[in-house]
């Protein structure tokens, strides 16, 4: 593998993952073992989802696009972005819309994509019932997002990666904020879960809001209400339980590649991608050691 980054389960059992490196998007039979390439010949696949239909969406962030792939018929379809960076269109056709390094991207439940647009500091949506795209979230401004803040009305700093839990609650990680918040649906306002902001790597065994994270890139909610996040700098996995815990669960803190066995004395090397499945194992793409891992 190269470069693996964003990955998830397909409605067909299989792990679907981004490698940026090789310019597509492969598969791994998790009972046989086989790797098949699903998509290549694209930019640099970053993250990817799936429908309720089964169709598979993914982010090129240097192409500053979104588009699906129906895997039946291997039909391409851009969803949103010109191919230009920028920002503009919001109110009409995301196909004539402008996005700025679009990183990750989730499906609310009511089957609306959202768009993690780095570079234009917003979280985009895009209604799938008349292809409009609009902002979600944040104003455009590179500032910090305070405790209890509106969704429309408060800055985002580098909104890198977005996931839902079974609740439909929306959990957003801030790589430049170091920081990870929670999406108040009753408030529509922004509670804050992880980090202090400060880049650094302590806090296990603590207060997740007293921890210091460092470049936090992926997140996954889990089944069971626990959130985990690829720590991207310290080279580590993070766990925030529902109490508001914070632990490691993989990698030392410095970088490296294994031994395997126990997940807390492996090394990672910058891991961008994690994925907590309903049956609660953890896959990881361990991104510059060229490796998916598993914690099973």
């Amino acid at each position: 593998m190269n470069n693996p980054y964003g990955l998830r389960k397909g409605p067909d059992g299989d792990l679907y993952i981004c490698e940026i490196g090789n310019h597509r998007i492969s598969k791994i039979n998790l009972k046989s073992q086989k790797l098949t390439t699903v998509l290549e010949g694209q930019k640099e696949p970053y993250d990817l989802r799936f429908d309720k239909r089964g169709i598979l969406y993914f982010v090129d962030m240097p192409a500053h696009r979104v588009l699906s792939l129906d895997v039946t018929t291997g039909k391409l379809t851009v969803i949103a972005g010109t191919g230009t960076a920028g920002f503009q269109g919001d109110g009409g056709p995301a196909l004539e819309a402008q996005l700025k390094q679009p990183h990750s991207i989730a499906f609310d439940g009511s089957g609306r994509l959202l768009i993690c647009d780095i570079g234009n500091h917003r979280i985009r949506m895009v209604d799938p019932g008349n292809g409009k795209i609009t902002t979600f979230a944040g104003t455009g401004e590179q500032g910090n997002t305070k405790d209890d803040s509106s969704r429309q009305d408060t800055p985002l700093n580098g909104p890198r990666a977005i996931d839902f839990d079974s609740e439909g609650t929306l959990y957003l990680v801030l790589r430049e904020g170091n920081r990870v918040y929670r999406l108040n649906s009753k408030t529509d306002r922004f509670q804050h879960v992880a980090g202090t902001g400060e880049k650094g790597y302590d806090g296990d065994g603590g207060d997740a809001r007293l921890a210091k994270l460092s470049g936090p890139k992926a997140i996954s909610c889990a089944a069971d209400g626990s959130v985990y996040i690829a720590d991207t700098e310290s080279h580590t996995i993070r766990k925030i339980s529902r109490t508001g815990m914070i632990s490691t669960v993989a990698g030392t803190g410095t970088r490296g590649d294994g031994p395997l066995g126990d997940a807390r004395k492996c090394g990672l090397a910058r891991p961008h991608g994690v994925f907590a499945d309903a049956s609660g194992t953890i896959f990881i793409a361990d991104s510059e050691a060229h490796r998916i891992r598993q914690i099973g």
